[in-house]
This record gives structure tokens, C-alpha cells and sequence, in this order.
């Protein structure tokens, strides 16, 4: 990582570059369902010079902040009656996630920092079809039924669970889609239900990490983490106001090409 300032950003970067990051990133989870990670872990690693882990690390934490923030704030389209109605899928789904979040945490902390690099690329091309694959289906009659459903849920719970930990991100574009394919949900429900999903899921990567040399990040750059935070919550605040005025035909083929971008920019950084 590059030297840092006093106040604890990385050198010719100001609180404005960090607070405006949060908050675009912030206003695409928000409207979307996202923890928004996909985008802000290529500005964590490139634009702000910080090593693999260290940006999973950060990427987790500002993730978290968006999560747990843009539930509430979407409650006015998707209320949470709605999303307690759904409390079957939502446990279905955690009972994979929570395994897949701790092992995929543990995983990182084991790899060097080029290996993480190529797979966070991979990844991020990855999510990025699945992404236009997914949303292009309407909700409907679920894909399975029955108890072939339930152990469908648990593997692709268990599946995202180790992305969402390698990669440090909520795990909402494989949420989303898999709610929708495999549950018949509605988009708008399934973007709050991913939310639900993730935050436990996340909480316990984020507790993996903190047995890593690594956590350390949050605590030296502790100005940074609290700016970019607070442009999170304004961006998710933003994002949940505008959920179901941008239509999906403009805004997914935008997302796509952000996430290609940034698969490109993490392959190719060393």
C-alpha cells in the first residue's frame, strides 16, 4: 500500500475522493439489492493503492455498511412484511451461506496477493454474466420444488457464500438471480431478500477476518473507513429513493460494463 497521511488516507487522495466512492457505490447497492462491492473493490485496489486482502478487508466493511443500511431504506417499495413472509428462503439460503462465508474467509488470508487478484477478476466476469443472465428472467413459477429445492438452496447458498468472503461483497448478484430462477421472486423482493441473506452471511466473514494480521487496515486508516462510510449511507439512502424509477433495460447493461471494466483493471494489477 502506498504511504499514507496523518489523517489516515492513502497519499493524494482527499476525504472528498473517499466520500464521493462511498456514495456512488452506495446509491448502486441501494437501488439494486447490492452491497456494491464489485464496484468499489477495483477503486480500493487501484485507485486507492491498497494490497488484496487489505481491500477484501475495507471492501467487507463499507459492504456491511451499505447492507445493513439500504434494508430500511428500501422498506417504503419492498416493506419488511413482505420480506418476513419469505422467511423459508431467506433460511434455506443461509443455511448454505454461513459455512461458505467462514470457509471462503479463511481461504483468503491463505493466498498471495497475485493469486487473489486473478480470481477476484474472474470472479467479477463471472458475476457480471450471470448478472445480465439473471435479471432478464421474470418472476414467475419457481425453477425446483419441494426438497430438490431446499438442497438446491443450501449448495448455491453455500457457493455464494464463499464468493462473498473471497471478494469481501455482499453477494447479491448471485443472490438475486438464484431468488428469482430457483424461488419465482419478484426482482424488487429478491433485491431485499438478498439483503437479509447477506448481512449474516457477511457478519461472519467479517468475524474470520478479524483473525488476520491484515484487519489491522480498518484501525490505521480509521479517518478513510469513517468517510467513505458516511458516503455509503448517503449513497444507499439515495439508491433506496430512486428503487423502481430506473427501469432495469437502462441501468443493467451500465452495471455490466462497470463490472467487465474492473475485472480488467484487477487482472492486470500488480
Amino acid at each position: 500500500m502506498s504511504s499514507e497521511t496523518a489523517a489516515g488516507f492513502p497519499a493524494r487522495h482527499r476525504p472528498l475522493t473517499a466520500f464521493g466512492s462511498g456514495a456512488g457505490v452506495g446509491l448502486l447497492g441501494g437501488l439494486i439489492g447490492l452491497g456494491g462491492a464489485e464496484f468499489r473493490l477495483p477503486l480500493l485496489i487501484g485507485l486507492f493503492r491498497f494490497a488484496a486482502l487489505e481491500a477484501v478487508i475495507l471492501n467487507k466493511t463499507m459492504s456491511l455498511v451499505v447492507v445493513a443500511s439500504a434494508l430500511p431504506f428500501r422498506a417504503s417499495t419492498v416493506p419488511f412484511a413482505a420480506i418476513a413472509a419469505s422467511w423459508p428462503i431467506i433460511v434455506n439460503l443461509l443455511a448454505g451461506s454461513l459455512l461458505g462465508a467462514w470457509l471462503g474467509a479463511a481461504w483468503a488470508t491463505r493466498l498471495r496477493s497475485a493469486t487473489l487478484y486473478r480470481i477476484i477478476a474472474a470472479m467479477l466476469v463471472v458475476i457480471a454474466v450471470v448478472l445480465v443472465a439473471g435479471h432478464g428472467a421474470t418472476a414467475g413459477t419457481p425453477l425446483l420444488t419441494g426438497g430438490v429445492q431446499v438442497l438446491a438452496g443450501i449448495i448455491a447458498g453455500f457457493a455464494i457464500g464463499i464468493v462473498a468472503s473471497l471478494l469481501g461483497v455482499a453477494g447479491g448478484e448471485l443472490l438475486i438471480p438464484t431468488l428469482v430462477l430457483l424461488f419465482g421472486a419478484d426482482l424488487k423482493l429478491a433485491g431485499s431478500l438478498s439483503l437479509a441473506v447477506s448481512l449474516p452471511t457477511m457478519l461472519v466473514g467479517f468475524t474470520r477476518y478479524t483473525r488476520d494480521e491484515s484487519f489491522t487496515i480498518l484501525g490505521r486508516n480509521r479517518m478513510f473507513v469513517l468517510v467513505m462510510a458516511a458516503g455509503s449511507l448517503v449513497g444507499s439512502f439515495l439508491g433506496g429513493r430512486l428503487l423502481g424509477i430506473i427501469p432495469d433495460g437502462v441501468l443493467l447493461p451500465l452495471l455490466t460494463l462497470i463490472l467487465l471494466i474492473s475485472a480488467v483493471k484487477v487482472g492486470r494489477h500488480r
